[in-house]
């Protein structure tokens, strides 16, 4: 059976093996250097298969009776994990969907007594790790402005790997792959500036909001961790050229440069043509 690619981005943090338990750290250690620690398009695409099993059972399903599982990265010598916690994340997901529509349409894909008892679930479990957030934050269809500021062009690495819409990559572990990756100080200082110019010349509002609640999130982690900002699936909805030509991290980062001169005419002109290719590839989520 051929897997489903799921056409989401993911933004994750990688904390050194430091910022655990005791008893995590020796858990996570060992599963780090185990010569069967599945790769990130692995670990990907058995997200998506668990995920996806889940949601087409009927009534679906929102508990996962799996092993935790994390991605992991190797820098300068250290070891950096990123746990998925899927079923921390799937609770999530569910409060978030609840939130934004009307109860009777929430209720049709989910039944009302299912979603109380993850709630309490959700609510049990974020009692018993208070210090301990997910790590992994995803966005279907397309990557949310605010990710690109955290970033800069030269911390991409461009994979241009067959486009496929089936599980290939699960098969040979080469992807087609469109990663960031930067060390927390450098995305919580990007983070801070875009929010400081924001401020003074936009003032309150979404654009602000949105900029605020990524860097909330940030400063839950280990200073010295890495953030990774992963394309994911939605590199499989565009072609080689208009991949390799992406430069919205530049574009948002200019827009913000653009504000802060008080040129607001060529920031409105960057942010819409990064805007508008984004819509554009969430349009796609409606496509026949």
């Amino acid at each position: 059976m051929d897997t489903v690619i799921g056409f989401a981005a993911h933004l994750r943090v990688y904390q050194p093996l430091a910022a655990f338990s005791d008893a995590d750290r020796a858990r996570w250690g060992a599963y780090a250097e185990a010569e069967d620690a599945p790769s990130r398009p692995v670990l990907m695409a058995r997200e998506h298969e668990i995920a996806l099993a889940a949601a087409i059972s009927m009534p679906p399903r929102i508990d996962f009776d799996v092993a935790e599982q994390a991605y992991v990265r190797h820098v300068d010598g250290l070891t950096y994990v990123c746990p998925w916690r899927l079923q921390v994340r799937a609770w999530e997901a569910l409060l978030e969907f609840r939130s934004r529509v009307p109860d009777e349409l929430a209720d049709a894909f989910v039944p009302a007594s299912s979603a109380v008892a993850a709630e309490r679930l959700y609510d049990d479990w974020v009692a018993a790790h208070p210090d301990d957030p997910s790590p992994i934050m995803t966005s279907t269809w397309q990557v949310p402005i605010p990710w690109f500021l955290l970033f800069e062009p030269e911390e991409r690495r461009l994979v241009l790997g067959e486009r496929t819409t089936a599980g290939a990559a699960q098969k040979t572990g080469l992807d087609r792959a469109l990663v960031y990756l930067t060390a927390m100080s450098r995305a919580r200082r990007r983070s801070a500036k875009a929010r400081g110019v924001v401020r003074r010349t936009l003032g309150e509002g979404f654009a602000l909001e949105a900029l605020e609640e990524t860097g909330r999130w940030l400063e839950q982690f280990h200073p010295h961790s890495l953030v990774e900002l992963d394309y994911g699936g939605l590199v499989h909805l565009v072609d080689d050229e208009a991949l390799e030509a992406d430069a919205s991290v530049s574009e948002v980062a200019g827009a913000i440069e653009a504000l802060a001169r008080g040129d607001a005419e060529s920031a409105t002109d960057l942010y819409e043509q990064v805007a508008g290719r984004w819509r554009s590839m969430g349009a796609l989520e409606h496509a026949n």
